[in-house]
């Protein structure tokens, strides 16, 4: 089904892959290259997202690299500013920037507490006030959140993720007031709860630790950036048309299955 993005312009923040390998932006953003769409490219950092540019190039689609803060509300505004002047109008946002840092509530320091929550929630409010008058301009569009199960339930583990669990799921209920606000102007607004997906911001920590959340998930099967590329596909593309206010998990059915003891 090629095609299913033509004539549509996409934002992604945080496109580019942070090390070698495919992370959940990457995917997002050749997979909606590949099926059509107009794609801008926003990271912090111009070379890798002019890299990408190029990748996306070589396979015969069109993109433009912009270096941005978004946590800044001028550079969110300059990025939709630059789908509008150089494609014409903006029809999908896709708000892909998430940071993280350990610590449980008795120890996670105010820094980290305002760095995690200001990156992760800011940078979602201020791309999507900026887009929304843009997508008001032709009538519509779609907005996709990136969250995590982690935002979803509990995270038992040594270390913590307070301040990362905390604001994953504000991405959830800002997710559907968008969703309320804007739906009579034929803006949807839906989120993809990842799973325990294999990407270069985890590779990282090793093997072990790749097998044990592989284990985890009740497919037994590890996913990948694509998994929550194609998701992306289908929340942007005119499929989705009668939906919005959704939280699609994505994660192998990690959030729906729980394990009975045996």
């Amino acid at each position: 089904m090629a095609g299913r993005l033509q004539d549509k312009v996409a934002i992604v923040t945080g496109a580019a892959s942070r090390d070698e390998g495919v992370g959940n932006g990457k995917a997002i953003a050749l997979l909606f290259a590949r099926e059509g769409a107009r794609v801008v490219l926003v990271n912090r950092s111009q070379d890798r997202a002019d890299g990408l540019r190029q990748e996306i190039i070589d396979e015969g689609g069109e993109a433009i690299a912009v270096a941005g803060d978004m946590t800044r509300a001028a550079d969110a505004e300059a990025a939709v500013a630059a789908a509008e002047s150089t494609f014409g109008r903006l029809d999908i946002l896709c708000n892909n920037i998430g940071i993280g840092a350990p610590g449980k509530v008795a120890d996670v320091t105010e820094e980290q507490w305002d760095k995690v929550i200001g990156t992760n929630l800011k940078s979602a409010m201020l791309c999507t006030r900026a887009a929304v008058p843009a997508m008001q301009r032709t009538g519509g569009g779609s907005v996709i959140n990136i969250s995590s199960v982690v935002g979803a339930g509990g995270l038992a583990s040594e270390t913590g993720a307070i301040a990362y669990a905390t604001s994953k799921a504000g991405i959830h209920g800002f997710t559907q007031s968008v969703a309320a606000d804007h739906a009579a102007e034929g803006i949807r607004c839906n989120c993809i709860v990842v799973g325990t997906v294999h990407t270069p911001m985890v590779a990282w920590r090793g093997p072990e630790y790749r097998e044990r959340r592989r284990q985890l998930v009740p497919l037994q099967t590890e996913g990948t950036g694509w998994d929550i590329g194609w998701g992306a596909v289908y929340l942007a593309s005119d499929e989705a048309r009668w939906i919005t206010g959704l939280l699609l998990p994505i994660d192998g059915g990690l959030m729906a299955i729980r394990p009975w003891p045996q």
